[in-house]
């Protein structure tokens, strides 16, 4: 269990928010996050990569020379691998690349990064209605209040998506913003600060409790 200090939409300490999320044994702790690591890269792969060999290359139907007397290596079609134009020799075809990993184990490990990142956790109370309109420099203001370092990566953790709150920051490349029930290890793990409301904070705690 953790106690997190809880600032408003001017920066100020009003209170404290506690963490407390069941998370995997420290001897296990790595190889499950970096199961989950692995299986959401992978999973995000297309598989459409695809070349063609020399059965699917057209042309190459009619003997390039005869077989004998030319002096020349025979041939006996110009979509030979060997040849410019031919097919691809154990080129890439579609595939799928998509790994298989129990739901209680994704959630294990989504609960163990982070309660392992709450030194770089940020807990403020709901803003949405500070925004009455899109303002970019207002929220960039707020951030630096709550202690954002200005060059840092910042995921937004939200109870749910607000126009306003949106609007305000999707021209900033350094923050993303998403909703507590599409939390992922790979965004975790890749901010460098991390900033949630109380609200947030509590549902998440609702939503990946088992």
């Amino acid at each position: 269990m953790v106690d997190c200090v809880v600032r408003n939409w001017q920066g100020e300490e009003v209170g404290q928010a506690t963490l407390d999320l069941r998370v995997a044994k420290e001897e296990t702790a790595a190889h499950i996050v970096h199961r989950a690591m692995v299986r959401q890269m992978t999973n995000a792969r297309q598989g459409t990569a695809s070349t063609k060999t020399r059965a699917e290359v057209s042309g190459g139907g009619r003997k390039p020379w005869r077989q004998k007397g030319t002096g020349r290596a025979r041939a006996g079609s110009n979509r030979s691998p060997l040849w410019r134009g031919g097919g691809v020799i154990f080129g890439p075809k579609p595939r799928d690349y998509n790994l298989k990993m129990n739901r209680k184990e994704r959630r294990l490990a989504l609960r163990t990064v982070f309660q392992s990142r709450v030194e770089d956790l940020i807990v403020v109370e709901d803003f949405a209605e500070q925004l009455s309109q899109p303002k970019t420099k207002e929220f960039l203001g707020a951030m630096t209040r709550w202690g954002v370092p200005a060059e840092a990566k910042v995921l937004l953790i939200l109870p749910e998506m607000a126009e306003m709150v949106y609007l305000s920051s999707r021209n900033i490349p350094t923050v993303k913003l998403i909703s507590a029930n599409n939390l992922n290890v790979y965004d975790l793990l890749n901010a460098d600060k991390i900033v949630t409301t109380n609200t947030a904070l509590a549902k998440l705690q609702e939503v990946y409790s088992d």
